[in-house]
């Protein structure tokens, strides 16, 4: 199945060397040349996924025309702050019937759209049944190395869920399918915001007690997000919601858990987010979150913590004690 992969940092590179590692064609694409640079001089993305060789299979091109050409599969990973602009370059060279699987996890702060609405939003209506949502518990690094895992392919039309889970399913990597859109997208979005919230638990040293509540709760504040957007709560049990959020909160190969925890320390966020080199969703999800939950009504107290402490200078311990002096209530 030749391939397109828009977005050649860690996660877009994995993907595209999974893909690759079958034997497929791939075509990896981003708007920064010098990962591109990398993979055609030494097969290898120096910068976002160094020390591990990719397929020869897998090929960077610069030229967004040219790598979509001919392609049977297209995978949008880019952050989502940019999938609505790469969309649009895109969409003159989207051919009708292509699955398009989308692997970008947030909600867009303009219009409060998820990536399936926004996409939906600038795509011709005939490509719409081919859009697909892959989440999981899956690190780039480890998935690049053949490290195994397991994640959820999401669509509207199953026959188009199963052609891209097909095509994704390997030895180590292992999909299955949900028609769950909103569920799979939500979990997959405001779980970063909760790591934030986890790491910044850890940096300041409240204890292991206080992390597993704080996760137990985040994913019943992500299991309310979700079902005011339609979506089925046992959906947030699965990969894309418990399972990608245990991970998220518990290892520093997360970059959002590695903002909060620098943050509990003391550290500033501009300097976290330099030294990290690549985007944290989670940064620009608390404010997505925290907006789209005030328009839905959804009560979101750790999430909204989160939001304070990074856009309106809220002290992290000073959000710790607000969160536990709540008034007392019944657990769900």
């Amino acid at each position: 199945m030749r391939s397109t992969v828009l977005g050649a940092g860690s996660w877009g590179t994995a993907l595209g060397a999974v893909l690759a590692g079958k034997g497929f064609p791939v075509a990896i694409w981003d708007v920064d040349g010098a990962p591109l640079a990398t993979i055609a001089a030494r097969h290898e993305n120096t910068r976002y996924l160094p020390g591990i060789p990719l397929p020869e299979t897998l090929r960077s091109e610069p030229d967004l025309a040219r790598a979509l050409e001919g392609a049977e599969l297209v995978v949008i990973a880019v952050p989502s702050h940019a999938v609505r602009p790469v969309a649009l370059q895109a969409r003159p060279a989207l051919r009708p019937g292509i699955p398009v699987c989308s692997v970008a996890k947030g909600v867009e702060v303009e219009t409060l759209m998820t990536m399936s609405e926004v996409l939906e939003d600038v795509l011709p209506v005939d490509l719409h049944p081919y859009l697909t949502f892959l989440s999981g518990p899956s690190f780039a690094v480890e998935a690049a190395r053949g490290a195994p895992t397991a994640v959820t392919v999401a669509g509207r039309w199953d026959r188009v869920a199963r052609l891209v889970q097909g095509a994704f399913h390997t030895r180590t990597f292992r999909p299955y399918t949900s028609s769950d859109v909103a569920g799979v997208e939500i979990g997959g979005c405001a779980k970063n915001v909760v790591a934030i919230a986890t790491g910044l638990c850890d940096g300041l040293g409240l204890g292991a007690n206080a992390r597993s509540a704080l996760i137990t709760r985040g994913l019943a504040e992500i299991t309310r997000l979700a079902v005011a957007k339609g979506a089925v709560p046992l959906t947030l049990l699965g990969l894309s919601g418990l399972g990608d959020l245990v991970l998220t909160c518990s290892s520093e190969k997360s970059r959002n858990y590695r903002v909060g925890l620098g943050l509990g320390t003391g550290r500033k966020l501009e300097e976290i987010q330099r030294e990290l080199g690549q985007v944290a969703e989670g940064v620009l999800n608390a404010k997505s979150v925290d907006l789209l939950a005030a328009r839905l009504g959804v009560e979101m107290p750790i999430c909204g913590a989160v939001h304070r402490i990074l856009y309106q200078g809220e002290e992290p311990r000073a959000a710790v004690r607000a969160l536990m002096a709540r008034e007392t209530r019944a657990e769900g």
